[in-house]
């Protein structure tokens, strides 16, 4: 019998968690770049090539987008696409943190149906398929329902800015943050924090496997306009990222000041 995506998507994880422990706190080689884009580690790398290598050679019909590869316009054409991240939070790994994550998803016709997100330091593996549920180290998750009153959204600062928020009424919420934001999004589907939410334009591979976990377990997932998320776009950004239990989810969207529909 073939390996399902999601039990695919795992295993790569935790191998790709065991090539980045060797680089962890062992003073990688860092580099910049262009444009303010970020940094970019060995580690960074070497992930990647492991799962182009891997992935690609057990799904040779799939698309194929990750942040540390050259985007091409042939995944578009295919039925199905992996979406990975080798290492979000870099900054976090750079930094000796916990909260950096491997982020591996499988979209098909705009929707994720498979993901995991691992994190080494941790060793915490969230993982989900379409329909099938989301489970963190095999246990079953499920978001919370909380409304605004004592919830706390992830989040950079910036998001809680008055600017972005109608009359410039801040809601009445409480902040966190973690460095990497499909964690952020486990964490969400996890019911350790009410909602996460970006208003920056964010990258696909930032998300997608995050985002079926968060939805699997039972929270509310979109972009800042209420739309729902589509993937495999010809520029792989969506318009900032909302993720809650659905009363919390929507008093967010509510209060939101509008912005531009385009990334």
């Amino acid at each position: 019998m073939p390996v399902t995506d999601e039990a695919l998507l795992v295993a790569a994880a935790r191998e790709a968690g065991a090539i980045a422990m060797r680089y962890f706190k062992n003073n990688p080689d860092v580099t910049h770049k262009p444009g303010g884009a970020g940094p970019v580690t060995e580690a960074d790398l070497a992930v990647n090539a492991m799962l182009a290598a891997e992935l690609r050679a057990a799904r040779p019909d799939y698309g194929w987008l990750s942040e540390e590869s050259e985007d091409t316009d042939a995944r578009l054409d295919t039925r199905r696409q992996l979406v990975v991240d080798p290492i979000d939070g870099t900054r976090a790994f750079i930094e000796g943190g916990k909260d950096w994550s491997h982020a591996l998803g499988v979209v098909e016709n705009g929707r994720v149906i498979a993901a995991a997100v691992y994190l080494p330091v941790r060793d915490l593996m969230f993982a989900a398929s379409l329909g099938g549920g989301a489970t963190a180290n095999g246990v079953p998750i499920a978001s919370t329902q909380a409304g605004m009153n004592n919830a706390t959204v992830l989040g950079t600062k910036p998001n809680f800015l008055p600017h972005h928020w109608q009359g410039g009424a801040v809601p009445p919420i409480k902040r966190a943050f973690r460095s990497s934001l499909a964690y952020r999004l486990c964490l969400v589907g996890q019911g350790r924090f009410d909602g996460m939410m970006t208003l920056r334009p964010s990258w696909e591979w930032d998300i997608a496997a995050g985002a079926l976990i968060a939805t699997e377990a039972g929270a509310t997932v979109s972009d800042q306009h209420g739309n729902a998320l589509q993937f495999n776009n010809q520029h792989p950004q969506v318009p900032g990222v909302m993720a809650a239990g659905a009363q919390l989810h929507r008093a967010l969207i509510q209060r939101l000041e509008p912005q531009p529909t385009t990334p």
